[in-house]
């Protein structure tokens, strides 16, 4: 027995003959769990490029990237599609953000859960599993009789998509544990190029979609792709392994804290019914959803299983600002995601087509700045470049109007397409580098639902913004309020010391 760390070797140096033969199989790396471990601090995201390690073949991997790109895809498709719905259904943007709302809502409660069932139950059996909700979601949605059935089933969208990213990073920790080591780099590389790439062309995809099928086409286009992963998955994901059981035999407990989901869920529920209703405040509403986030505040800090974690977020000061500036970005990117495409529809009078096309611009340099962010060494410079670039281009908003020349709408789209590249490639690095590696599961659940949160904000303020319709007088309010977000993002990234170390 040496004194080297298990699964550790000093490079350079072949074991004896004597220990190759008598040596156990390699242990599992201590740090790998459901999520990816954390890399060295400011170590620069994995590149999707290199080339995946032995026993991670392309036909695992496949599944689990298109089932991972729904929820992100759908997040963003339905911009170029919302004026559509409303003109059909004779309602205004106020009741359309609400299709925004519900998605956010249900994934930012399903993520942790359906993350936690798969590591108890197992990762194929809930991959599956909500792969059949997305198609049954696809169905509801197509053949929606009326507004409520569509929100039926962007609610069941939010539910079954919400499965298949903690799923597969499940898949993959088993996948390293039966090969003995740690899930490659360039597999994680590409599951989280995956996410960021299907929301950047989501509003050009939904776009075309509507031009060509109708609005209808969003919902139906989840059947067929659900379909794929669906069956790829259960011809190449192996089944589930066996799951441990306690010292008496039993089996392990979900450990769910059902009392700590529902107090978030409806704490949550409360507040999105009071922001999607600025103009006509129910500002009752603030008592309750104040009586709700102190039992929850209080139940977490009790539970032995909390459903979040508040002591570690106040210990660990880094990772909550990282939190704060994720959803404020989040919070302007998807102002211009939904609120600048229906200006575009409704005031400049653009199909749902010549939208997503006018929004290819933000996609692809949201694509090429993601790799771009993927590659750097820092974590504080990219940052503060994509927040400069969003305040800018929310600046560039204010000055629009029915006669603004093609060429600045495009630049106004890019604008906004290199920040967000640049800003969920560097704040998963963030969460990597500031979450405690047993938490990193937990941690990434929680950067998600900051994301969610910072979308529900958005749809509420487009609503006020907008009322029945989109104009140019709603842009320049959006615009104002996002100026002044994004002057808080600079603030919150420059005077980051946290930043400045891990850089």
């Amino acid at each position: 027995m040496t004194g080297q760390p298990p699964g550790r070797e000093t490079p350079g140096r072949a074991a004896p003959p004597e220990a190759i033969r008598e040596a156990p199989p390699p242990p599992v790396p201590a740090q790998v769990t459901a999520f990816a471990p954390a890399p060295p601090a400011g170590a620069p995201l994995p590149d999707p490029t290199e080339k995946p390690a032995p026993g991670f073949s392309a036909r695992l991997t496949a599944p689990l990237l298109i089932g991972s790109l729904l929820n992100p895809l759908n997040t963003t498709m339905i911009s170029t599609a919302l004026v559509a719905i409303g003109h059909h259904f004779g309602i205004g943007a106020a009741d359309t953000a609400w299709l925004i709302s519900v998605l956010y809502l249900a994934s930012a409660v399903a993520q942790p859960v359906l993350g936690k069932l798969a590591d108890v139950l197992g990762p194929r059996r809930v991959f599956l599993a909500g792969l059949v909700v997305v198609m049954a979601s696809g169905l509801v949605g197509t053949f929606a009789p009326d507004f409520g059935w569509l929100l039926v089933s962007r609610l069941l969208l939010g539910i079954g998509t919400s499965a298949a990213y903690p799923a597969a990073m499940a898949v993959l920790r088993d996948e390293s544990r039966r090969i003995g080591r740690a899930t490659p780099r360039p597999v994680l590389a590409r599951l989280s190029f995956a996410a960021l790439g299907s929301a950047a062309v989501g509003p050009t995809l939904g776009g075309l979609l509507v031009m060509v099928v109708g609005w209808r086409g969003i919902f139906a286009v989840n059947v067929p792709v659900a379909l794929i992963a669906f069956g790829s998955a259960l011809l190449w994901i192996p089944a589930d392994p066996p799951r441990g059981r306690a010292a008496d035999g039993s089996t392990p407990r979900l450990d769910l804290d059902p009392l700590g989901i529902g107090l978030f869920s409806t704490a949550l529920t409360v507040l999105v019914v009071f922001l999607l209703d600025l103009s006509h405040p129910m500002w009752w509403l603030l008592a309750p959803f104040a009586v709700l986030t102190a039992v929850l505040l209080w139940w977490q800090l009790r539970s032995p299983r909390p459903f979040i974690d508040v002591r570690m977020l106040a210990g660990n000061g880094a990772l909550a600002r990282t939190y704060l500036r994720h959803g404020v970005s989040y919070l302007l990117i998807y102002c211009v995601m939904y609120g600048y495409t229906q200006w575009l529809e409704e005031v400049r009078g653009y199909s749902s087509g010549h939208t997503g096309l006018l929004m290819l611009p933000m996609s692809l340099a949201a694509l090429v700045c993601s790799l771009l962010g993927a590659r750097t060494k820092g974590i504080r410079g990219p940052l503060a470049l994509a927040c400069v670039l969003l305040t800018v281009g929310a600046g560039t908003l204010a000055f629009f109007s029915g006669s603004t020349p093609l060429a600045v709408l495009l630049l106004a789209g890019a604008c906004f397409g290199i920040p967000q590249g640049l800003i969920g490639t560097s704040n998963q690095a963030a969460v990597q580098s500031y979450a405690p590696p047993e938490a990193i599961g937990a941690a990434a659940g929680l950067q998600r639902t900051a994301q969610y949160i910072g979308a529900i904000t958005a749809s509420s303020l487009i609503a006020l913004a907008y009322g029945r319709s989109a104009s140019d007088g709603g842009l320049h309010l959006m615009a104002a309020v996002s100026v002044v977000l994004g002057l808080l993002l600079i603030v919150l990234t420059v005077t980051d010391r946290a930043l400045r170390i891990r850089n």
